[in-house]
């Protein structure tokens, strides 16, 4: 029995025909028939493709099923969808470093006179610039994404590997699986650090540029503060002090179906810094009395530790408090100012659907992306790109005035940020149609 060799790749886009040997390899001596098979392998690992023997005798149905069930168990992501993920990748970070550099020159040379006059030192200017990168580089995380994609798509298709790829019989929705997959990575990301880790470092970012950029006076003090800390418990406070976290002039008002049940009032009242548990105050020269239908129990005394649902933050709006936040917190700070009846929400709300809108962006400009430039045209890739920034900025001002429109003039919060992302969804969905399959 005589063996013949037989060339197949995993994925059976390229084979090389058996070739009998039969009557050539008779003639040798077994030295050159071991130096032939040498060649081969060496063929075969130039090639990358698994060398099968085929000896006399054998059917070809074995090998056929074997083959089959060899293509069965390919992976979720091949050679050609790595080489994707990393043109993706490696084109999107190039974006972001060149980006992040002209808008730190932009802002330092805008700023320079205000930073001079504010008595700025260097390092905490380099501080200031460190907490501004990952927030400039999330915000804009999504449109980088459609640039990218754009712009590397458009040179594979100008070079005309998308056409090679789609001669072997990969359709498109098969070519979209490596952008996909590298859009989610990068939409988890972005979610996971705008959600948890910048809004940390924004709390330096926000008050440096208050102070230094803004000059804006921190507010040491309120008047006249009244909220509503729990279900039918409100809260009133004629004065407080921020620097040493006290005040005067409080009382307390519990209310149950409308009914005032107790009234509670103090001189002083402060807030407890250095205990354990949350919402830790003391009152001190307090009145307490408690209404039990026709009778009105009085209770005096000099001090008193307890527990109200109320910090002092609460007191204070700042600038660009929502950026300080992370998502839990946001959440929390939302829910508690609804229950207290507070105003001027809309900012939060706005900014807490935003962290889960611009990860969902980056799918649909994505797919967005790939459609416009993934057929090879006349002109290369200038049109593509040209389009693909007119289509960023239309994002950006789209957002900007759906968001203004929930700060200003009532719209809600949800309805506003998710706008750009169904229209634009629907314009991806058009173009997926009209894009050949």
């Amino acid at each position: 029995m005589r063996p013949k060799t037989c060339f197949q790749c995993e994925d059976g886009i390229y084979c090389l025909q058996k070739i009998n040997l039969n009557t050539y390899l008779h003639t040798l001596s077994l030295e050159q028939n071991n130096m032939l098979k040498s060649l081969f392998t060496k063929i075969k690992k130039y090639l990358m493709l698994p060398v099968q023997p085929v000896l006399d005798g054998e059917s070809d149905a074995p090998q056929s099923a074997h083959s089959k069930k060899h293509r069965s168990h390919k992976p979720l992501l091949g050679r050609l969808d790595r080489y994707i993920m990393f043109k993706f990748i490696s084109t999107y970070l190039f974006l972001l470093a060149i980006i992040i550099v002209i808008s730190v020159i932009f802002d330092y040379n805008e700023n320079i006179d205000k930073l001079t006059q504010s008595h700025a030192s260097p390092l905490k200017i380099a501080q200031y610039y460190c907490n501004f990168v990952p927030y400039f580089l999330n915000l804009f995380s999504a449109l980088f994404v459609f640039i990218a994609v754009i712009f590397f798509t458009s040179k594979l298709a100008d070079k005309s590997e998308i056409i090679a790829m789609k001669s072997t019989g990969m359709s498109f929705r098969r070519l979209l699986r490596p952008y996909m997959v590298t859009a989610a990575l990068i939409a988890i990301s972005s979610f996971l650090l705008g959600a948890y880790v910048i809004p940390k470092s924004n709390v330096q970012r926000v008050n440096f540029q208050n102070r230094y950029i803004k000059k804006k006076t921190d507010i040491t003090s309120v008047d006249n503060i009244q909220m509503q800390v729990d279900t039918g418990v409100v809260a009133y406070i004629t004065h407080f002090d921020n620097v040493t976290k006290s005040g005067y002039g409080f009382s307390l008002d519990k209310f149950v179906e409308k009914k005032l049940v107790s009234h509670l009032t103090a001189q002083t009242i402060q807030y407890d810094t250095l205990s354990d548990r949350r919402f830790s105050w003391t009152l001190r020269m307090y009145e307490i009395r408690t209404l039990k239908g026709m009778r009105e129990v009085l209770e005096r005394g000099d001090k008193i530790d307890t527990t109200i649902i109320m910090e002092p933050k609460d007191f204070f709006y700042v600038r660009g408090q929502q950026e300080t936040l992370t998502l839990p917190e946001l959440k929390e700070f939302i829910d508690r100012q609804r229950l207290r009846g507070a105003d001027k929400l809309s900012t939060f709300e706005v900014e807490y659907h935003k962290r889960f809108a611009m990860p969902f962006a980056a799918f649909i400009l994505t797919l967005i992306g790939v459609c416009m430039s993934s057929q090879k045209r006349k002109g290369g890739m200038g049109l593509s790109l040209g389009a693909g920034l007119a289509l960023s900025f239309a994002y950006i001002l789209f957002q900007t005035i759906s968001a203004s429109f929930a700060t200003n003039a009532g719209l809600e919060a949800w309805i506003a940020v998710w706008i750009p992302n169904v229209v634009f969804a629907i314009i991806a969905f058009v173009l997926y149609l009209k894009t050949p399959q």
